[in-house]
């Protein structure tokens, strides 16, 4: 079957073999592209969203090397590769990101078809906006990546390259502006409004979650979002886990994953005020393994937020600590799932610990950051008819 019109996928590598696209595909594409064309709203609760949780102000953070690094890949590029990875702050791009191995809704231009130089380029803007760590994390999931292809014998299709970068806005001129990375088991999305940072959505997954062969043999993921979320639960007493545990059965899938920007999810579960000390430490540093992804200061800016909001954040739990489980915490600023998934590359279709996944979002309207990008504009823009925010379908140039 031949692409259909309007859904070719741009900047992939020539060499690749088309999509096949079949009814079923197509089918899971039309429902894709339908879900990003809702006018944004954020995943919000029942009540809906609420106002007034991110005010647009300075954080005093230096974002001068994250800036340079953009400036520097962005002069990197030729006039064909800005053509394709080069996009105004509003493109509908930023929520065509998802987790597979398929090509579809890609966009962007592939690390793969990078050389070296201009490669390191690109990591440079990553490396420069999250921490030592958050940077290590997304580079051994890329890693991990290749060993699926190694052990799938499918290196062509699946490997440590084969990501989607794209920068959107103005970095080069002081305004509002981001990154995107987008591929198998590696979503992250960066958003810059003077010095404040989003770093959401962001999805992140691996299968297996230790290489026991391969190049990147001994690579591990994961480890202690998995230890400290079963160590959370075992702490809690029985009362309090009655008050956790939301479900009798694990979901079949993260429930604010791709194309979920609205979804809705009301907070349940065990409120972080109900906990002893003990165990309150034991969640702020299991919820740190996410918030501190981001580099210092826009960790600590990230942290006083989420602790601002601290009355109101719920951990829920379904599963067993002892064999494959579900977690989350819900507040009014942060949404963080962690499930261990049935397995793709290997053959079981029932929840195991070799293959995890994990998203963090802002709730409220503020992934990628929408509400903070729609104060910039009220502050600094004339009033435009549509509201700011990752909304339109074509491509342009900032």
């Amino acid at each position: 079957m031949r692409e259909p019109v309007g859904l070719r996928e741009r900047g992939n590598p020539p060499t690749r073999e088309p999509e096949v696209w079949t009814p079923d595909l197509l089918e899971k594409v039309a429902w894709r592209v339908k879900a990003a064309n809702e006018p944004f709203r954020g995943v919000a609760t029942s009540d809906g969203v609420r106002r007034g949780l991110f005010p647009l102000r300075e954080t005093g953070a230096d974002v001068r090397e994250v800036h340079r690094a953009a400036e520097n890949y962005l002069a990197g590029l030729t006039e064909k590769q800005l053509a394709e990875g080069r996009f105004r702050m509003d493109d509908v791009s930023w929520r065509h990101w998802n987790n597979g191995a398929r090509y579809f809704l890609r966009h962007g231009i592939c690390l793969e078809e990078f050389d070296a130089a201009g490669r390191e380029r690109a990591l440079a803007v990553i490396r420069e906006s999250l921490s030592a760590d958050g940077y290590r994390q997304t580079v051994d999931l890329m890693r991990l990546n290749l060993t699926i292809g190694e052990l799938s014998d499918n290196t062509h299709g699946l490997n440590e390259w084969l990501y989607w970068f794209s920068l959107y806005g103005e970095p080069e001129n002081g305004g509002p502006w981001g990154w995107q990375l987008d591929g198998h088991h590696v979503n992250i999305n960066c958003a810059f409004v003077g010095d404040q940072m989003v770093l959401t959505p962001s999805f992140l997954g691996a299968e297996p979650v230790i290489a026991g062969s391969g190049k990147y043999a001994g690579t591990m993921a994961f480890r202690g979002e998995e230890a400290l979320g079963h160590e959370l639960f075992t702490q809690l007493g029985h009362g309090q886990r009655e008050r956790a545990v939301l479900a009798d059965t694990m979901p079949s899938e993260l429930y604010a994953g791709a194309f979920r920007d609205n979804f809705e999810l009301d907070q349940r579960g065990l409120r972080l005020s109900e906990m002893s000390p003990g165990q309150r430490d034991t969640a702020l540093r299991l919820l740190g393994l996410y918030v501190n992804r981001a580099g210092d200061p826009h960790a600590r800016v990230r942290r006083e937020e989420v602790l601002s909001h601290e009355g109101e954040t719920h951990f829920g739990w379904v599963g067993d600590p002892d064999g494959t489980f579900y977690y989350r915490f819900h507040s009014p600023v942060i949404l963080v799932e962690f499930e261990h998934m049935p397995g793709v590359l290997f053959d079981n279709d029932y929840h195991s610990r070799r293959h995890i996944h994990t998203v963090v979002r802002t709730p409220n309207g503020n992934d990628f950051g929408v509400d903070l990008l729609r104060q910039h504009h009220e502050r600094h823009h004339r009033p435009r008819k549509d509201p700011p925010g990752p909304q339109i379908r074509s491509p342009h140039h900032p």
